[in-house]
């Protein structure tokens, strides 16, 4: 089964979706977010349900776990080079599971 290649968001509609997804930020054409947890246990869970997400979407972003609590995503789809409704979507889900 193919999947249609996606299309890089226009300027109008990146700042629409971002504007509805707490946290994030465009930082040069990717979305980035970065979370600190309590301990490194919960920062690894956090990583292993981000990865659960990630495969269920064949949509893998960048994942940094660093100063043994804090977690940073990366999300870009590099197939295209930029960011797509994709991204968007797998913000809205990994948003979903930090309550």
């Amino acid at each position: 089964m193919s999947r249609t290649r996606p299309s890089v968001l226009e300027a109008a509609e990146l700042e629409k979706q971002l504007s509805t997804l707490s946290s994030w930020q465009c930082q040069s054409g990717r979305l980035v977010r970065t979370m600190t947890f309590r301990n490194f246990a919960e920062a690894l869970d956090f990583v292993n349900r981000v990865g659960k997400l990630a495969e269920d979407a064949d949509h893998h972003p960048d994942i940094l776990l660093h100063n043994w609590n804090q977690v940073t995503l990366t999300l870009w789809t590099h197939e295209v080079g930029g960011l797509t409704m994709r991204d968007m979507e797998l913000a809205r889900q990994i948003n979903a599971l930090t309550g």
